[in-house]
């Protein structure tokens, strides 16, 4: 896997060339609080400011997946299936890229999609149906290509890292090896696709350690990006840290 990482340097020379071209814009267009006025910190980066489908907001929802309470299975996942007391049935199987899984006797069976509950009745109504009486079928999900994030910018081991029910965003910082000696902990954001758009938000990992917020849920698919303490955060930045990070597998493209 190729991985490039958004680093301090990078971060602030896009900042010196975008931060005066983006001053100049919002002063001739007929918009000029597009993007904002600098915050007293020099942050130029703003609730309320869009660019395409990127928004800053304050507080990022759930993922709809999320909000619907049920995580689908999804090409790439691999699980695991157990037919009770049939161990020559029993499978860990990759979906295929169609959303398939084969499975003995039954053949391909469509799990892309379905719950791992929806997916084990489908099992056990195929092999109920000519195989066996009253089936109990139970599907796991051993690896989620759902269930990644990315962590990138100036964190000591970025990459892309598996997160579950209990993932926050402190402990996800500590899955890239904490923040590195130029981070600024003020400056963690977080982009995350809701519906057609994606939203992204500033935490501050100094209130949560300060007990002034609380830790923030993540969720697969999220990017977390960790910025310079000498970096000003402009617009354009946040885009461009998207487009290294989105060809990264288990990241939605914006």
């Amino acid at each position: 896997m190729n991985f490039k990482r958004f680093d301090g340097a990078t971060v602030r020379l896009l900042a010196l060339m975008l931060v005066g071209s983006l001053t100049a814009a919002c002063t001739s267009a007929t918009t000029p609080t597009e993007f904002g006025k600098a915050a007293p910190d020099g942050n130029i980066v703003q609730v309320g400011q869009k660019s395409g489908n990127i928004r800053v907001v304050a507080t990022l929802p759930p993922p709809d997946s999320a909000a619907q309470g049920e995580v689908r299975l999804s090409p790439s996942d691999v699980i695991e299936v157990d037919v009770f007391q049939v161990d020559d049935l029993d499978r860990t199987a990759k979906i295929g890229g169609g959303g398939f899984i084969t499975m003995p006797l039954i053949g391909r069976v469509k799990a892309a999609g379905l719950t791992t509950d929806q997916l084990a009745q489908r099992i056990a109504a195929a092999y109920g149906r000519n195989y066996l009486q009253n089936p109990q079928v139970t599907v796991f999900v051993k690896e989620s290509a759902g269930q990644k994030i990315t962590v990138d910018g100036e964190v000591n081991k970025p990459g892309v890292y598996d997160v579950n029910a209990q993932s926050t965003l402190s402990t996800s910082i500590s899955f890239a090896g904490g923040l590195s000696k130029v981070s600024d902990p003020t400056k963690v954001y977080v982009f995350r696709q809701i519906g057609n758009e994606r939203q992204v938000a500033n935490v501050s990992l100094t209130d949560i350690r300060q007990g002034k917020r609380n830790d923030i849920r993540i969720y697969g698919g999220d990017v977390i990006v960790v910025y310079s303490s000498s970096s000003r955060v402009a617009m354009q930045n946040l885009k461009d840290t998207l487009g290294v990070a989105r060809g990264v597998r288990g990241v939605i493209p914006f």
